[in-house]
């Protein structure tokens, strides 16, 4: 049995009054956890007859008690999972079915049978078989920047030690009330914050994206966001940097303060010291950490007893990280276990991110080996650096940086409201520029709409798609 599923049962016994579980009015406790898991566990067994030995189950749920618990009634019946992000494409979906061989589609509808009311749908799934590593428990389909996405394949025994090294990391003390604000399809989620939560005996409080104002994940209701984490009373939460700058303008902006919050982890892109600064001053616990799919979600990760401004964090007990001669991360020794339907990845990940380790043992990220941007003087410099200063100005809701070859850098811009005066961002870029050397300076900067996911400007997690928005701007960009 997996180690989540121990702890819950561990859990049950040493404290049967602790809820594991609830909503804003739901509650379930760990031994009523434990009965729901064995409840969908039987249901979903039911359909053994139509599963090809295996091949992943996909799942499409809203965040939700159901989505915890069928989740973990996979686990226990051994079957591997394909979760599919709300915000995938239809053609994305398909993608990913066809390419991970899914067997069976899980969604809200009727026909199957109900998880705490929730109907679930159980359908087939007309797929070629697909080879999957040995030990596949779960299929990630990670963002990438170009071309289909790459599932990313782990093992029950990868996910849960990332899991136990975070709550080795940070504290079981710290497992008080988590709320859920990504989606629990994102590995990040799903990984490091359900399962370490269950692991210490904290509380997960799954609320519907409509309840939190993040219908839309890219365009907040941030009034919203700020008002249901003071009303739940969370003590911790995950968010991308993008909702972090969010939070933090809603705190200066209305006066908002959350006193329970203990512990905001941030991770998915780089963080501007600014940005962290400005957390610090108004009293929010912010934790800068790094990771990527093919490590389970999580390398390295500040926090409350190690925390190292500049830095992401050290890195996890588990994992061993090293920089090679040309300055990239390595991180072995074998964080995952390969992508569905190629050859078993065998030793070490090449993450492909540029950084360094202090004498400390503290992890720093200097950018994207891929992105780097070489100037007409021969200066190296990583756009998601200049990016993060252009970020941690109010007025700035977007940017992405380009500058191959030129004599200086420049930017598209989207600004934080339509219509801005050029005046006003002309001094959000200077004001950004003061935190840089001039070789690293933004010189020239064009004003654009915000960038479209629909139109494949955007990655599944929110990051800018930097090929297709450089190729849409090119005329301004070759401008030099």
């Amino acid at each position: 049995m997996s180690r989540v599923l121990n702890a819950i049962a561990r859990h049950a016994v040493d404290k049967p009054e602790t809820v594991a579980l609830s909503t804003r009015t739901l509650s379930l406790t760990y031994g009523a956890l434990e009965a729901e898991i064995q409840r969908a566990a039987t249901a979903l067994f039911a359909f053994a007859p139509l599963v090809r030995p295996g091949a992943p189950i996909a799942v499409r749920l809203a965040n939700g008690p159901a989505w915890v618990i069928l989740d973990l009634a996979l686990m226990r019946l051994g079957w591997p999972s394909l979760p599919l992000p709300g915000f995938f494409t239809p053609a994305q979906r398909e993608h990913a079915l066809a390419d991970a061989g899914a067997t069976l589609l899980v969604e809200e509808g009727e026909g199957g049978f109900e998880i705490l009311g929730t109907p679930i749908a159980v359908t087939p799934c007309a797929t070629a078989p697909v080879a999957l590593p040995t030990g596949t428990a779960k299929i990630t389909y990670t963002s990438g920047s170009t071309g289909q996405p790459k599932g990313v394949c782990l093992s029950q025994e990868q996910m849960e030690t990332t899991a136990g090294a975070l709550v080795e990391a940070i504290g079981a003390d710290y497992a008080g009330l988590h709320l859920p604000l990504l989606p629990l399809s994102i590995l990040l989620e799903n990984v490091a914050g359900l399962y370490p939560i269950l692991l210490a005996g904290g509380r997960y409080h799954v609320l519907p994206a409509a309840e939190l104002g993040l219908d839309n994940p890219f365009r907040p209701d941030l009034a919203a966001l700020a008002a249901a984490i003071a009303a739940e009373h969370a003590t911790s939460l995950i968010v991308v940097p993008e909702l972090l700058r969010a939070l933090l303008m809603v705190m200066t902006f209305t006066g908002a303060r959350f006193p329970d919050l203990n512990l905001v982890a941030v991770g998915g892109a780089k963080v501007s010291s600014q940005l962290l600064s400005k957390a610090d001053a108004l009293g929010l616990p912010v934790y800068e950490g790094y990771g990527l799919s093919e490590c389970a979600s999580v390398v390295a990760l500040n926090t409350p007893s190690a925390r190292k401004a500049g830095a992401v964090g050290k890195p996890l007990s588990h994992l061993s990280v090293t920089i090679d001669g040309e300055g990239e991360i390595i991180v072995s020794p074998r964080p995952f276990l390969g992508y569905a339907g190629r050859e078993p990845h065998q030793g070490a990940v090449h993450t492909g991110d540029l950084g360094s380790l202090d004498a400390e043992g503290f992890l720093r990220i200097e950018g994207r080996r891929t992105n780097t941007i070489i100037t007409a003087f021969g200066r190296n410099v990583a756009p998601e650096w200049v990016e993060s200063e252009l970020l941690a100005q109010p007025e700035i809701r977007q940017a992405v940086v380009f500058g191959e070859a030129q004599a200086a850098l420049g930017a598209l811009i989207v600004p934080l409201i339509p219509d801005m005066d050029e005046a006003s961002i002309a001094q959000a870029v200077a004001r950004a520029n003061l935190a840089l050397p001039d070789y690293a300076q933004v010189k020239r900067w064009q004003v654009r709409a915000p960038f479209d996911p629909a139109e494949g400007e955007l990655t599944n997690n929110g990051r800018p798609r930097r090929a297709v928005l450089l190729s849409r701007h090119s005329d301004f960009i070759q401008a030099s």
